[in-house]
C-alpha cells in the first residue's frame, strides 16, 4: 500500500474546505439548528448545495470505491471545520460508518436497496446496538446484548429495547443488532416501522446530529431473512469491520472542529486588548494557544498513523483504541483552552467554540469511553508480558 495522499484526494479536500467555509459556516446561526440537532430540512438544503458543488459524499467515488483511510483523514478533517460540515457533505456519523460497513459486507441487493440512497445523501440511517443500563443491556460490552432474534419461517422476529440510538428519529435505514441462538446478528430494516417505537429523544450535551439520541422499543419486529447482514451469529464479525474505521473517522471530523476553534480563539487573542497589550502577548494565554498547536499536530499524526495501519488491511483494533483515547483527550484539552482564552465570549454561543467544547466532551464517550479503551489496552499489555516471560 502506498502511504501517500494522492493529488485526487488533496483536490477533493481543498474543494470540501472551500465549500464548508464559503457555504456552511453561515448556517451555524440558522434557527433550524435545534437542541436535538439540525432539522432534516436544513440537512437537505445544505446537501443540495454540496451536490451542486460536487462535494457530496466526497470520500466515495462514483464507482463505489473509497479513498484510502489516510486520504479520508484529510477530507473528513476539512469537512469538520464546522459541526454542520459533515452533515452537509455526507461524511457524518453514523452514516459514514454504516456506508463503510454496507460497502464491505452487504449483498448486491442490499447495497442497491439500503446503501445507494445513503451514498446519494437522500436519507439517513441509525445503528441500533446500545441498550439501557437499567436493564443490564449492552453498552461498552456488546456481549451483554439483551435484544433477541428468533427465526419464523423466512423471517426473523426481533424484540428488545435500545438507547442512545443516534439519528433514529427521521432515519429511513436501520441496522439492528440482536442475538439469536447462534450469537449476535445484524439486520437491515426499512424505517419507520410500527414495531419500532421511539419512546423519547434524550436531552444530551451535544447537538450536532439530526434526530439526536433516542430510547427505542422494538416489539415483534418482523424482518425478512434476506435482510440479515451475512449469516446468523456473525454480527460481531461485521461489527469489527466497522469498529476501527468508525472510531478513527470520529477523530478526523472533530480534529477539523478543533482546527476551527483554534482559529477563532487565536483571532480573539490577537485582537482583544487587556492590561495594555493583546491577550496573545500575555504568556498565560499565548502558552495555551501554543499547547493547542502541539496537541493538534499530535492528534493529526496519531490519526495518520492509525489510518496507515488500516490501509495495510490490518483490523487495527489496538491502534484505533490508542488513537481514539489520545485524540479525544487532546481535542478536549484544545476545546477547553479555546473557551478559556476567550473568557465570557467562549462561554457564549456568539461563536461556534462553545458548541465544539460540548461536542468534543461527548466524543470522549462515543465509541467507547477512554477508560474502556485503556482497560482493553492494559489486558493486551499483560498478555504480551506473559508471552515474553
Amino acid at each position: 500500500m502506498n502511504h501517500e495522499i494522492s493529488a485526487e484526494a488533496r483536490t477533493i479536500a481543498d474543494k470540501v474546505e472551500t465549500f464548508v467555509r464559503d457555504k456552511i459556516f453561515a448556517f451555524e446561526k440558522d434557527p433550524r439548528c435545534e437542541d436535538h440537532g439540525p432539522t432534516d430540512e436544513l440537512v437537505q438544503e445544505m446537501r443540495a448545495l454540496a451536490r451542486e458543488a460536487g462535494v457530496l459524499t466526497p470520500h466515495i467515488r462514483d464507482d463505489g470505491s473509497h479513498l484510502t483511510h489516510l486520504e479520508t483523514a484529510l477530507v473528513l478533517r476539512k469537512s469538520g471545520l464546522s459541526p454542520l460540515g459533515p452533515l452537509a457533505v455526507n461524511t457524518f456519523a453514523p452514516d459514514e460508518g454504516n456506508m463503510y460497513l454496507l460497502g464491505k459486507c452487504a449483498s448486491p441487493e442490499q447495497k442497491e436497496h439500503f446503501l445507494k440512497p445513503l451514498v446519494e445523501g437522500i436519507t439517513r440511517s441509525a445503528f441500533f446496538m446500545t441498550e439501557p443500563a437499567s436493564e443490564n443491556g449492552a453498552g461498552s460490552d456488546p456481549m451483554m446484548m439483551q435484544t433477541t432474534a428468533k427465526p419464523d419461517g423466512n423471517h426473523w422476529i426481533i424484540n428488545g429495547r435500545k438507547t442512545f440510538i443516534t439519528g433514529a428519529k427521521g432515519a429511513t435505514v436501520g441496522i439492528v443488532m440482536a442475538k439469536s441462538d447462534d450469537g449476535a446478528c445484524m439486520f437491515l430494516v426499512d424505517l419507520p416501522d410500527p414495531a419500532i417505537t421511539i419512546e423519547r429523544v434524550l436531552d444530551t450535551i451535544d447537538s450536532s446530529m439530526p434526530g439526536s439520541h433516542s430510547v427505542v422499543n422494538i416489539d415483534n419486529l418482523r424482518v425478512p431473512a434476506d435482510q440479515m447482514l451475512g449469516e446468523s451469529g456473525e454480527g460481531f464479525k461485521y461489527a469489527q469491520v466497522r469498529l476501527a474505521p468508525a472510531r478513527l473517522t470520529h477523530c478526523m471530523r472533530w480534529l477539523g472542529c478543533c482546527d476551527r476553534a483554534q482559529e477563532i480563539a487565536t483571532d480573539y487573542a490577537c485582537k482583544r486588548m487587556a492590561f495594555g497589550k493583546p491577550l496573545v502577548d500575555h504568556e498565560g494565554v499565548g502558552f495555551m494557544l501554543a499547547e493547542n498547536q502541539i496537541d493538534l499536530k499530535q492528534a493529526e499524526l496519531m490519526i495518520d498513523w492509525c489510518a496507515k495501519v488500516l490501509d495495510t488491511g490490518e483490523i487495527g483494533t489496538t491502534e484505533s483504541s490508542m488513537a481514539k483515547v489520545a485524540v479525544s483527550e487532546a481535542l478536549f484539552r484544545i476545546a477547553d483552552k479555546c473557551v478559556q482564552v476567550m473568557g465570557g465570549t467562549g462561554l457564549s454561543q456568539d461563536t461556534v467554540v462553545e458548541q465544539v467544547f460540548r461536542e468534543v466532551r461527548a466524543f470522549r464517550v462515543y465509541d467507547g469511553p477512554t477508560e474502556v479503551h485503556k482497560w482493553s489496552l492494559a489486558k493486551k499489555i499483560k498478555k504480551s508480558h506473559g508471552q515474553l516471560n
